[in-house]
């Protein structure tokens, strides 16, 4: 799965033409790249939202933009709410405002809210009819508690997700992906080798892949995966080109296991997993917009992938022996 998306990613990085892949299921329906930062929503948040000339850089501006796209998690959202407000910042933020602006788009028909997770609704806690009512409470609740100074002073990702874990409506898997958006930030400096929480996604993938897991849990054989993954990629012959140098880090795999997941309920339907999904419910409907990829700076990989001729996309690449593997068709890949 990593090899196959990551080609399909360079394929569509270089401009080709549909299919980027002679596998009908990857061609079908839709999944996330091997990288979670290649994915375009977190391009997008990371160019459009986080490193932003034109806004300020404070964590406390920077946490708040990054909070209220998470919340949504979805670009048209946010083009919306800077069509009608110009500059987003938590000192010009305003509840009623937002609140008139998304429940004028629902009442119109549009979707506010992204498909790729589900967000608690909020009620219970905030007492508000609508979701994103609460969703805005929550982010005033969190700029209240100076949720984001009190991350910049921590030291580990797993101290940022707990403070995050703390709130009403956050789960471990939201507080994990929230974590990991503010990770891409100057606000913190984790390692993503740190740390990593399962998914209901990677659970059942997990359990697709191993039959026995050996006593590890699911964050350690997330974990025996990433470090092995050099001695796999060669022992299958298969040639992986990571993203400049930076190999496939724990949230990678994290997702990569929810993909395997997804994969299989077409290609090995009669394997179940734990929450007994049978089947993948988004197309793949590719955007005709290409992508100007942007990794946070301090992975110092921008600099690298715009080494070739004339600033072009430089691609990594594999060894020759795996390179010539899967010329071959020797990969047993997908």
């Amino acid at each position: 799965m990593a090899a196959e998306r990551q080609e399909i990613f360079f394929r569509r990085a270089r401009g080709e033409q549909r299919p980027w892949s002679d596998n009908s299921i990857l061609t079908t329906y839709k999944f996330t790249n091997a990288y979670r930062a290649s994915d375009r929503v977190s391009q997008y948040l990371i160019r459009h939202v986080i490193y932003r000339n034109d806004l300020p850089d404070s964590p406390r501006e920077v946490c708040f933009r990054i909070l209220l796209f998470k919340l949504f998690n979805k670009i048209a959202t946010w083009e919306l709410l800077e069509r009608e407000f110009g500059a987003i910042t938590v000192d010009d933020y305003c509840f009623k405002h937002y609140d008139e602006v998304l429940g004028r788009a629902m009442r119109k028909g549009q979707r506010i809210y992204s498909a790729a997770y589900i967000m608690p609704p909020g009620g219970s806690a905030f007492g508000r009819p609508a979701k994103h009512q609460n969703h805005l409470l929550l982010l005033e609740c969190m700029m209240a508690d100076k949720l984001p100074e009190r991350l910049a002073e921590t030291k580990t990702m797993q101290e940022g997700f707990e403070k995050l874990r703390a709130y009403p409506t956050i789960g471990d898997f939201l507080a994990y992906q929230f974590i990991t958006d503010i990770n891409y930030s100057e606000v913190t400096d984790y390692s993503e080798m740190e740390f990593v929480v399962a998914g209901p996604g990677a659970r059942d993938g997990l359990r697709k892949c191993f039959t026995d897991p050996g006593g590890l849990n699911e964050p350690e054989l997330i974990r025996l995966v990433v470090d092995l993954q050099e001695q796999e990629f060669e022992r299958l012959g298969l040639g992986f080109r990571t993203l400049w140098g930076r190999r496939l880090q724990l949230i990678d795999c994290q997702n990569l296991f929810c993909e395997v997941d997804k994969y299989a309920r077409v290609a090995h339907p009669e394997i179940v997993g734990l929450t007994g999904r049978t089947r993948i419910k988004q197309r793949f409907r590719p955007t005709q917009t290409p992508i100007d990829l942007f990794y946070p700076p301090k992975w110092k990989l921008n600099e690298e992938m715009r080494r070739g001729a004339d600033g072009r996309l430089r691609e990594p690449e594999t060894s020759r022996k795996n390179r010539t593997a899967t010329q071959e068709g020797e990969s047993d890949g997908l």
